[in-house]
């Protein structure tokens, strides 16, 4: 009897021996794959577009301008260049008839798929939006009280779009937030355990209580906390630029114990690699990485703008179809 792909995928996160790997086309092709997005982020109310944020100005209010290139854009200003009081910080509307527009057609499209519900950006990254980059890593060492006040109202509001996800039937809620750079995290681990730990904590067990597994994107370097999301209950911890963190050191770690998903590194290996390379890549990351029980979902994602080819995107598709579990 052949598993529905929501089945493959959870047999994945919980080490529960799926049939082969299952994989997901992050930014187009999505049929193509065992999981489908949807997206919970609006824009600004009265932007005319229902259920889309087009990246321009988000219904927190801040604005990312385009270049043109591909890329999400680039913040404008930031909302709050003074700290604002609890009582003046706008929280979004929960909007769900507009919010939940098109999950119609989403579930149309999804079929037995796993139906993943994104924040898009969240928690710490929508902090800095609101206050600019410079002004929050001030206030993190500086301005403990004020930090707490939106940050939490920050949280809040994902919480409820947690319960919103789990209240129209789906089965992950994924977090999108950037501590990495290139050579290491944007704070100290400890400042990250004190400040962030807790509340993911937090949000983490709520998801847990309403049946959603939880999916962590981080780009940039962040070994040093890797395991942190695995001890407060990170179910799929996406590496999103593998070529900076220490995959082998993390695999010595959580190799069996924790799922993971991870690209064909979309700065080196996807954009100048040849499809033999692109296959010998795939089948390094799931042997460090993945165990023949599960712990590996391949991520496909198109990046024309770093320069990746057509023939490589498909070449990424295929090695990690090529895989299967086991092979390790």
């Amino acid at each position: 009897m052949t598993l529905s792909r929501q089945k493959v995928v959870d047999q994945a996160i919980r080490f529960a021996s799926p049939e082969r790997i299952p994989i997901v086309f992050w930014n187009r092709d999505q049929t193509e794959g065992d999981i489908m997005l949807y997206h919970l982020a609006l824009g600004a109310p009265g932007d005319g577009a229902a259920n889309a944020w087009n990246w321009t100005e988000n219904e927190w209010g801040y604005r990312l301008e385009s270049l043109g290139d591909g890329t999400m854009g680039h913040p404008v200003a930031p909302i709050y260049p003074e700290l604002p009081v609890p009582e003046s910080i706008r929280v979004p509307a929960l909007r769900e008839a507009e919010r939940m527009s098109a999950l119609p057609a989403f579930l149309q499209a999804c079929g037995d798929r796993y139906r993943l519900a994104s924040l898009d950006l969240s928690g710490f990254t929508v902090y800095t939006l609101l206050r600019g980059f410079e002004n929050a890593m001030q206030d993190f060492l500086l301005h403990s009280e004020g930090f707490a006040a939106l940050m939490d109202r920050i949280m809040d509001f994902e919480c409820e779009l947690m319960r919103l996800a789990a209240r129209h039937g789906f089965h992950g809620i994924h977090f999108a937030d950037d501590w990495g750079t290139q050579t290491g995290l944007m704070v100290s681990p400890d400042l990250w355990r004190r400040l962030f730990k807790p509340r993911y904590a937090r949000q983490f067990a709520l998801a847990r209580q309403l049946g959603l597994h939880t999916w962590y994107h981080c780009c940039g370097k962040f070994d040093l906390i890797v395991d942190d999301f695995h001890e407060i209950g990170a179910d799929v911890i996406n590496i999103s630029q593998p070529n900076v963190v220490d995959v082998a050191a993390v695999g010595r770690r959580l190799r069996g114990r924790q799922c993971f998903m991870a690209p064909i590194s979309y700065q080196t290996v996807s954009i100048r690699g040849t499809p033999t390379e692109i296959l010998a890549e795939a089948r390094r990351l799931y042997d460090l990485l993945g165990a023949p029980s599960g712990g590996f979902v391949g991520y496909v994602e198109e990046y024309g703008v770093m320069g990746m080819s057509r023939e490589n995107y498909r070449a990424c598709a295929q090695a990690f179809r090529q895989l299967g579990c086991g092979t390790a």
